[in-house]
């Protein structure tokens, strides 16, 4: 048996964070043990907290400590609207534009079959009864311009509008300050098709 067990655990506890390999994980077990033992408390215990407090707005899903989640529960939002993100990091993206001030709802996901991930596993169903609540006029779908958040924006657009809903979904073009020749070719084509 290993001598350094706890440091292997915690070298592999590392490497389940995504893009982390085993010399990043070695290099941060290395650098908390020998330089930032306080810092290792700290995240442990800022862990252990958020694992035991932190769990799903009964409306919207995105992480909260309460039951209802603070944006769900702020009687300034527009709750004509309904943006559809994936995660709760792509409901912060949002957020930080101070561009949207309506209501959300977040996946946890996309629709990947070859995953094993269906509906079910996105809470479609809970998305449909809450955009189909009476008071949703417009339901704007954010998730990502991957080959699955396409499918699974088109997946959620075709059962809204079905039920008579409005949907939209976020324009696609060019980021602002970028120049067309570094700028890749299906943004490019995007970007004409949906010009204004």
């Amino acid at each position: 048996m290993s001598d350094t067990h706890s440091l292997d655990a915690l070298v592999q506890a590392l490497r389940r964070l995504p893009g982390v390999g085993v010399k990043s994980a070695s290099r941060m077990a290395f650098h908390l043990l020998q330089h930032d033992r306080e810092g290792a408390l700290a995240l442990s215990r800022a862990l252990q907290a958020a694992v035991d407090g932190v769990r799903h707005c009964t409306l919207c899903h995105t992480f909260t400590e309460a039951e209802v989640c603070d944006t769900c529960r702020d009687p300034r939002r527009d709750r004509s609207k309904l943006c559809v993100v994936e995660t709760p990091a792509d409901q912060s993206a949002v957020e930080r534009t101070a561009a949207f001030r309506g209501l959300y709802f977040v996946l946890m996901g996309k629709l990947s079959p070859l995953d094993g991930i269906g509906p079910r596993e996105i809470g479609l169903q809970r998305l449909f009864e809450r955009a189909t609540d009476g008071v949703v006029e417009e339901v704007i779908l954010a998730t990502n311009f991957t080959a699955e958040g396409e499918a699974t924006a088109h997946v959620i657009g075709e059962a809204l509008k079905a039920r008579g809903l409005r949907v939209t979904r976020l324009a696609r073009g060019v980021p602002a300050g970028s120049e067309l020749e570094y700028v890749d070719l299906g943004t490019i084509a995007h970007a004409m098709v949906d010009r204004r």
